[in-house]
């Protein structure tokens, strides 16, 4: 029983007790006297009730003090507690703060370590930049990067055609020439390029200008004999204007738009063949040339652009009469070529008539061309027009028959002179596919139309010259060309493997001058080739090899299959070392003499040999 409950019960005793003593001494009373035993009976009985109060008063004031001492534990505890709790609370405190800083601290060690693994790859790209060649110049604002190759080569022709390693596929020879007897061998760093590169940015258009050069051309002093002193030619020189809409304006000379590119109408990417020869391959057109381009890129996907290009009338014409006049040697107060060349003597008039070496027609105006490209995911698809206009002075009463009369007059003279002008152009389209990665690219490419010829790399002519009434006796005479080429190349980490196989045509354009009563014009089936086949003394002096007799030969085909590759050696930030060689055969088939049933051939195997180093 608990302390509390033992009070209880002592206090209802001793109130019973109370209560029930003096009515018990009341009864007595009642029923007999009260003896002095009875009263010591009851003071002991008294006594030992107060005794037994006092044990139970200090059983209470115990139970007391241990209450109030317990009371005093509790508020102790309460007390210590509640300290403890406080001092539990600011150690959760603390412990929180000291664990933000924990993390802020982990956080600032991390944001160190970060510091130092970008400081320490600075460090190392700046070594790695230190220790690399620059490639680029910064300018005023403006990167210059200087570009191109030096280059020793070599080509060994079975037929000998007096070039260096730039063939001329309409040369080929007929096999009469002394030369087909020959072979030859030439050495060459001509091809050797430089080019420099500019680039500046404003707000929302890219300026760029590109000038490239090599030692491909040949001034009037220029020979092989002990400095081989050729001049330096301009391939190209070009600004360009590329605005962030996609609009671009470039202008100077460059590659015609007829010329295949790998990225959009991009200069620069131009889809050249790895030949060694410069002259490319047969059946590939192109053209460096003046032109001013406009070109809208829409989104990487469709390109459209149109350009005006320099114009040029090549001409190759047989029997006519000089009644026409298409252009003239250059003048060298007009910076052109002025050296003429085979200069021949009418025996019977002595009159000497010279050709220009570098003829220039007059113009009428620039030829413009229009291309659409499309790269819509796989493949590469262009397609372009070409329209150029010609012009010749027509002096028809240069040439008159015997008894008549021209313009009231029966002598050769100016009156009627006029101006005639013809329409040319064509159409084309190239494509390319890349499979196997990007390592083996397929390639087609097609031209056709009428008076285009220059732009075959074979050179064939735009025109002859009419002969006949009918059409106007003097004026110009379109050929009909076509142009294919198809190209397989092999891409490799060192090796680049190509092949070849293209051909160009040149259709007959001939008639019959009554007046003369000859044949003329180009490729007439009435044209001899009879002396194509014998061989003629050469002229004096031991460089000079004979001209065949009869032998018309006007080249009907090109057909050329070329392949060779390029190993490099190196490639790297400190350029690129490549070698390769290659091998090509052409067939120059001409238009047949009907007469004599003769159709020769000019054929060539050759084989190049290059060694280059690469500008990084």
């Amino acid at each position: 029983m608990s302390a509390a409950w033992k009070v209880c019960a002592i206090i209802l005793l001793a109130t019973a007790v109370a209560a029930q003593t003096p009515e018990s001494s009341k009864i007595k009373k009642t029923k007999s006297a009260v003896t002095a035993a009875d009263v010591e009976a009851l003071r002991q009985a008294i006594a030992a009730q107060q005794a037994a109060l006092q044990q139970q008063q200090q059983e209470i004031d115990q139970l007391r003090a241990e209450l109030h001492h317990r009371d005093q534990a509790v508020q102790q505890a309460q007390a210590a507690a509640g300290d403890a709790a406080g001092k539990a609370d600011a150690a959760q405190a603390a412990s929180m703060q000291d664990q933000q800083t924990v993390t802020a601290l982990k956080s600032d060690v991390s944001d160190l370590k970060l510091g130092i693994a970008n400081t320490v790859q600075t460090l190392q790209e700046t070594q790695k930049t230190a220790s690399q060649p620059a490639t680029e110049i910064h300018f005023k604002g403006v990167t210059i990067t200087p570009g191109g190759f030096l280059a020793a080569e070599a080509v060994r022709r079975q037929r000998a055609l007096g070039a260096d390693i730039n063939t001329p596929f309409n040369s080929l020879t007929m096999p009469g020439a002394s030369q087909t007897t020959l072979a030859e061998f030439f050495g060459s760093g001509r091809q050797s390029r430089v080019s420099l590169l500019a680039e500046g940015r404003l707000s929302m258009v890219k300026l760029s200008g590109y000038v490239e050069t090599d030692f491909l051309s040949s001034g009037t002093t220029s020979n092989n004999n002990q400095s081989n002193s050729y001049t330096l030619r301009q391939r190209q020189a070009w600004g360009q204007a590329y605005f962030d809409n996609g609009w671009s304006f470039t202008g100077g000379q460059m590659w015609s738009l007829v010329t295949e590119t790998k990225h959009g109408m991009d200069n620069r990417t131009e889809a050249t063949p790895l030949t060694i020869d410069p002259q490319y391959t047969v059946g590939f057109s192109w053209a460096r040339q003046f032109g001013v381009r406009l070109v809208k890129n829409f989104d990487n996907k469709l390109w459209f652009g149109v350009s005006a290009e320099n114009a040029q009338a090549t001409l190759t014409s047989h029997n006519n009469a000089a009644n026409f006049l298409v252009g003239s040697a250059g003048t060298g107060g007009g910076l052109y070529n002025a050296l003429l060349s085979a200069c021949t003597t009418n025996t019977t008039t002595l009159v000497t008539t010279c050709a220009p070496a570098a003829p220039y027609s007059f113009n009428p105006s620039a030829d413009l061309i229009a291309k659409v490209v499309f790269e819509p995911g796989f493949g590469h698809y262009e397609v372009f027009g070409i329209y150029s206009r010609f012009r010749d002075r027509v002096f028809p009463c240069e040439e008159i028959a015997i008894g008549a009369t021209c313009e009231g007059s029966s002598s050769l003279s100016v009156l009627g002179a006029y101006n005639s002008s013809r329409n040319g152009g064509g159409i084309g389209a190239n494509v390319r596919w890349s499979f196997l990665s990007k390592h083996l690219d397929f390639g087609l490419h097609g031209l056709t139309g009428r008076g285009i010829g220059r732009y075959g790399t074979g050179g064939l002519p735009d025109t002859a010259v009419y002969g006949d009434l009918a059409h106007g006796d003097g004026t110009l005479d379109l050929i009909r060309s076509y142009q294919g080429l198809a190209t397989l190349e092999w891409h490799g980490p060192k090796l680049d493997v190509y092949l070849n196989a293209g051909t160009e045509y040149a259709g007959r354009a001939s008639s019959f001058d009554p007046i003369s009563g000859k044949y003329v014009g180009y490729g007439s089936p009435q044209f001899s080739n009879s002396g194509c086949y014998t061989e003629t003394l050469p002229g004096s002096g031991g460089f000079l090899p004979g001209s065949l007799g009869s032998c018309t030969a006007d080249t009907r085909a090109l057909t050329e299959g070329t392949i060779g590759f390029w190993y490099r050696f190196y490639n790297g930030p400190r350029g690129r070392v490549q070698w390769g060689p290659q091998f090509s055969y052409v067939n120059r088939a001409t238009w047949a003499d009907e007469v004599h049933g003769l159709e020769p051939h000019g054929i060539d195997g050759m084989a190049f040999m290059s060694f280059r180093y690469y500008l990084p």
